[in-house]
């Protein structure tokens, strides 16, 4: 009925979806450092998380109130205490770090498959591309199992089917990633 309000809010940039956000994954893969270039637009070095940590991030028309809940392996064991009411996973993989495929796959099984996430999409970033050593996309879908599961990186939300999709990214220079947030952001309700 107000449909046209909140266009007109949402064109001046007055509105604003609002959505809950994780940053998951394994120690290393630039969680932290995703976080502060979304919040202040600057890269620099940071110590492993060792507490949760919160920010709001605007992304186009999403207010993302993200966490990101560290790496570790004792940081894993209370991701699960942040899945109620979550909007949507980003889950970031070193995608230089060949040993710890295995390692991330296992992690990634056990998000995707836990019934508490069962509707929510997944971005997952594949990062530090720009290093030459740094698995191709290919290879990453393949070591983490992908090819079966990833809905294609299309902006248009599929009926009954769980999105999630693979990109590869650099966060320390600032590619890839932006375009993983407006696929995530097209895909929460």
């Amino acid at each position: 009925m107000f449909s046209w309000f909140w266009d007109a809010l949402s064109y001046l940039g007055l509105y604003y979806k609002n959505a809950k956000i994780l940053f998951l994954g394994l120690d290393n893969a630039g969680k932290t450092t995703l976080m502060h270039v979304l919040r202040d637009d600057r890269v620099a070095q940071h110590i492993p998380t060792q507490m949760p940590t919160a920010e709001e991030v605007v992304i186009g028309k999403i207010r993302f109130r993200a966490f990101d809940l560290g790496g570790h392996a004792a940081a894993r064991q209370i991701w699960r205490n942040y899945y109620a009411k979550v909007d949507g996973v980003v889950f970031l993989v070193d995608a230089v770090d060949r040993e710890r495929f295995p390692e991330v796959k296992k992690e990634l099984d056990a998000l995707i498959n836990d019934e508490m996430l069962s509707d929510v999409p997944f971005l997952i970033l594949g990062n530090k591309i720009d290093v030459a050593r740094a698995a191709s996309d290919e290879e990453l879908r393949s070591a983490l199992g992908l090819h079966h599961l990833t809905t294609g990186q299309g902006s248009a939300p599929m009926s009954d089917i769980r999105p999630i999709e693979l990109f590869m990214v650099s966060v320390v220079r600032k590619m890839g990633y932006a375009e993983g947030f407006r696929w995530l952001s097209n895909h929460i309700p």
